[in-house]
C-alpha cells in the first residue's frame, strides 16, 4: 500500500492562515502589529528569492516587513551596528539575518548579537541552550515545521522511536531536542553511523536531514513509518538533458511503497519553514508584550 503524502504546502497555508488570524486579533484588541526585519548581505540568488518570498508572506499575514539589503562589501562592524539598531526598535519583534554571509563576516558573531527574544531563526547560543535544557526558547523554523506536521499526522508522539539522520545545528540537533521534548526515544545518526540502514529501520519516525541526494533507500524504512524528508538537493534530470530536478535525502519512490506517510520534495518541509518564521515572529511579539502565546504555533 502506498504511503500517505503529507502535503506541506497545504499545511503551511493553514499555519499562515492561523498566524494571520492571530495578527488581526492583536491589531484590533491591542493595537499591536508584529514586525519582522530581514537583513540580506550581498547578491546570492537563492537568498534573494527566499527573502522576497518572506517579505510577501509577512505582508500577506498582516505583519510589518522591514527589509535591509546591504552590499556584499559591507563591513562586519556596520552589520553589527544595524543589528543593534533593530534590537532597540520596538516595532521589530523578529530579526533574521539571511545566511550565508560574505566570507569576511563572522556569522556566529552576527547571530549572537541579535537579541535572543528577537532571534526568530532560533540560532542564538542562548536559544540553543534553552531548547537543549527544555526551557522556553525561540525554536529553529525548519525543525518546528517538522514537529507541527508530525503532531498533526500522528497526534501524540509519546513513546515512539525517532531517528534523525543529520547532526547540523540548524536541523538535526534541534529536531532531536524537540522530539525528546515530545517524549520520543531519539537517536541522532549521520553519514558515519555504523549500519545506518539498520538504525533507520528501527524508526517509527524517520527525519532525513543529511544533505545527500536520495541517500536513504526504501529498504531502510520501517513498514508504516512516518518519513520527514528535509533534504533539498539538485541532481541532473533523468529525462531532460541539461536540466536539473529537486530531490530529497530519501529515495522517494521506493520509500513511498513502504512508509505509512512521507513528505515529498518539493512541497513537503520547505513551505513550512517560512510559515514557522511568521509563527515565531508572532510568538516573539506576544512574549514581548506579556500576552498569551498563540496555541498550536509553538513547540
Amino acid at each position: 500500500m502506498a504511503a500517505e503524502i503529507i502535503d506541506g504546502k497545504a499545511f503551511a497555508a493553514k499555519v499562515r492562515g492561523q498566524v494571520a488570524d492571530h495578527v488581526a486579533r492583536l491589531k484590533s484588541e491591542h493595537g499591536l502589529t508584529p514586525g519582522l526585519a530581514v537583513v540580506l548581505v550581498g547578491e546570492d540568488p537563492a537568498s534573494q528569492v527566499y527573502v522576497r518570498n518572506k517579505g510577501v508572506q509577512t505582508q500577506e499575514a498582516g505583519m510589518a516587513s522591514f527589509e535591509h539589503k546591504l552590499d556584499a562589501a559591507t563591513s562586519e562592524a556596520d552589520i553589527l551596528a544595524l543589528v543593534d539598531k533593530l534590537n532597540a526598535d520596538p516595532e521589530v519583534h523578529g530579526i533574521l539575518v539571511q545566511l550565508p554571509l560574505p566570507a569576511h563576516v563572522d556569522s556566529t558573531k552576527v547571530i549572537n548579537r541579535i537579541s535572543p527574544e528577537k532571534d526568530v531563526d532560533g540560532f542564538h547560543i542562548l536559544n540553543v541552550g534553552l531548547l537543549g535544557t527544555g526551557q522556553k526558547s525561540m525554536v529553529p523554523c525548519t525543525p518546528l515545521g517538522c514537529l507541527m506536521m508530525l503532531r498533526d499526522h500522528l497526534g501524540s508522539l509519546s513513546g515512539l522511536e525517532a531517528v534523525v539522520v543529520g547532526r547540523s545545528n540548524i536541523v538535526g540537533k534541534p529536531m532531536a531536542q524537540l522530539l525528546l521534548g515530545d517524549s520520543c526515544t531519539v537517536t541522532i545518526a549521520h553519514s558515519r553511523t555504523k549500519d545506518l540502514g539498520e538504525v533507520c529501520r528501527r524508526a517509527d519516525i524517520l527525519v532525513a536531514a543529511v544533505g545527500r541526494a536520495e541517500m536513504i533507500p526504501g529498504d531502510w524504512v520501517k513498514p508504516g513509518a512516518t518519513v520527514i524528508d528535509v533534504g533539498i538537493n539538485r541532481i541532473p534530470h533523468p529525462e531532460k538533458e541539461g536540466k536539473t530536478k529537486l530531490v530529497g535525502d530519501v529515495e522517494f519512490d521506493s520509500a513511498a511503497k513502504v512508509a505509512g506517510a512521507i513528505t515529498p520534495v518539493p512541497g513537503g518541509v520547505g513551505p513550512m519553514t517560512i510559515a514557522c518564521l511568521l509563527a515565531n515572529t508572532l510568538t516573539a511579539c506576544c512574549r514581548a508584550n506579556g500576552l498569551p502565546e498563540p496555541e498550536g504555533l509553538t513547540a
